[in-house]
């Protein structure tokens, strides 16, 4: 059963949808985390059921990461679409360390793509549905540039502040 919920963020209205899942813990596995106005981003279809109760311990770890006092989230994703090479992309993500930020060019090295796939990267990176917990927002241009977020780069910019500011980056 698809569920889903709103909470309130620094970001705006994020919209959780999650699967149910006996091995998450509280329940439900994470299957898509979006911003307002995202390209890409999901929206409430006919047959999910609201229930902000299933989303409770993702909610909790969000706003716990929104607070400074979480850098690495304990979330289970739900089975997630995707081909291989983006799934190996968006483990990258997953690996980069809270705080840091990463060049495409560098996560095409890290999964042993050669340099000429940085635009794949880009585009499976562009295709995250898992904004904030699986962080797309740290990896940057070549030179340093904000570059590419399918939430806007001044979220982009207010969750990379959110990251030097806290007393474990």
């Amino acid at each position: 059963m698809t569920l889903h919920t709103t909470m309130d963020s620094p970001l705006g209205e994020l919209l959780l949808v999650g699967e149910e899942s006996p091995t998450a813990q509280g329940g439900t596995a994470l299957a898509s985390l979006s911003v307002p106005g995202q390209k890409g981003g999901a929206t409430v279809r006919d047959g999910w059921t609201e229930s902000a109760d299933a989303f409770a311990v993702i909610a909790a770890e969000l706003r716990a990461y929104f607070a400074g006092s979480r850098t690495e989230f304990g979330i289970e994703y739900a089975a997630g679409r995707g081909t291989d090479f983006r799934r190996r992309v968006w483990a990258a993500l997953e690996a980069i360390p809270y705080g840091t930020t990463l060049s495409y060019g560098e996560i095409a090295a890290r999964i042993g793509a050669p340099r000429a796939a940085v635009r794949s990267v880009g585009t499976a990176i562009g295709a995250n549905p898992l904004l904030v917990v699986r962080p797309c927002h740290r990896v940057i241009g070549a030179n340093g540039a904000l570059a590419g977020y399918a939430g806007g780069l001044d979220r982009k910019r207010q969750l990379l502040d959110l990251e030097s500011r806290r007393p474990n980056a």
